[in-house]
């Protein structure tokens, strides 16, 4: 019987995946000081054993002022290697390829857990300042955040790449820019976050610029056979903000470094007053196929894919090279196994969970 494209193997440089099916970050926000723990080590790790072929982390951010919340992950010191050389492995282990997302949250940052509201945290209560472009609050309410200089940009360019230094160290074989969602590099490239009038504003190439110096600065970390992605959100969902056109020209810009791999193509996250048309299963598929086809270079859709027939038909199709599942992987860890039993293939299967086979 013909494998279907979705569980036939995929290679990025010299990382090779079972399938093409990817566990997308999930923040868990249970880290203390941005260290895990034994929550994040058996979170992803049962959805390596169940049977992905690739598996990220959650926002792995770059600062202690660079979180959501203060319960983020982190990396910037060695404690918190050491945790994540750990889940690395354990990972590997399970049979997937380890990947992390590095991320600094801008001026989303100091934000409540979304259990407890998700509001921004005042600075007389325990938050911090944020840091952005420009100094623009996320929503109405929040702390101003600090605009940085231009000097700091820098400072802040050189902290994503010690961290992924660190994430090389500790054996991670794909990494992430998050650039999407509003957070820093998502709220450097959209005009709605970005009123800058120096080299880091202006135009889509001067909006660019803070992502394709962090994409640069990474390179100079992360070896040439190990993959690099980008999420970026392909639109606003606002008026006035980026557009599909305008990420498909960052993407094109990204091919042409010859230092990214792969676009994750997700949405929004930049502005409280965003309206999306209509939340549907494949909602942001089109902005995959779109950056795919258009900027040549490959990409993974993400947003309510759940059923196996529909990831197996995007990939089948050409619309994106791999789809990264988070709320139906959350559910259930063994999603890969059941969507390979849906698509009548054998389930690629750790010998202790053979028995899940019939």
């Amino acid at each position: 019987m013909h494998t279907p494209l979705l569980f036939q193997p995929i290679s990025f440089r010299s990382v090779t995946a079972r399938n093409r099916i990817v566990v997308a970050p999930m923040c868990q926000y249970s880290a203390q000081d941005g260290l895990g723990s034994d929550w994040h080590v058996q979170h992803l790790g049962a959805r390596a054993a169940g049977g992905a072929g690739i598996v990220m982390t959650e926002a792995t951010h770059v600062s202690a002022i660079g979180r959501i919340t203060p319960h983020c992950l982190g990396l910037w010191n060695a404690d918190h290697q050491a945790l994540l050389a750990r889940l690395a492995k354990v990972i590997t282990m399970c049979g997937s390829v380890p990947a992390i997302q590095i991320a600094h949250a801008g001026r989303k940052a100091s934000s409540q857990v979304p259990w407890e509201g998700g509001k921004p945290i005042p600075l007389d209560q325990g938050g911090w300042q944020p840091v952005a472009p420009s100094a623009l609050p996320a929503v109405r309410g929040a702390t101003v955040p600090h605009a940085l200089s231009a000097s700091e940009v820098k400072d802040i360019v050189g902290q994503f790449a010690a961290t992924a230094r660190m994430a090389r160290e500790a054996g991670f074989k794909i990494a992430e820019i998050h650039g999407a969602h509003g957070y820093l590099g998502h709220s450097f490239l959209s005009p709605v976050s970005n009123r800058r009038n120096d080299a880091y504003g202006g135009d889509l190439n001067g909006r660019a610029r803070f992502l394709l110096e962090v994409v640069e600065a990474i390179r100079g970390e992360w070896p040439e056979d190990l993959p690099l992605w980008v999420r970026l959100s392909c639109t606003d969902w606002v008026e006035g903000g980026l557009t599909i056109e305008d990420t498909v020209a960052v993407a094109r810009m990204l091919a042409a470094t010859g230092k990214v791999d792969l676009v994750d193509c997700s949405s929004g996250g930049v502005s409280h007053e965003q309206k999306i048309p209509s939340l549907h299963p494949g909602y942001q598929v089109p902005f995959a196929d779109a950056v795919r086809n258009q900027a040549g270079i490959a990409t993974g859709a993400v947003g309510l894919i759940t059923e196996p027939t529909h990831a197996a038909e995007i990939v089948a199709n050409g619309r994106a090279d791999v789809v990264l599942v988070a709320r139906a992987m959350l559910a259930d860890p063994a999603w890969p196994i059941r969507a390979a039993k849906a698509l009548g293939v054998k389930p690629d299967l750790l010998p202790q969970y053979l028995r899940a086979a019939v």
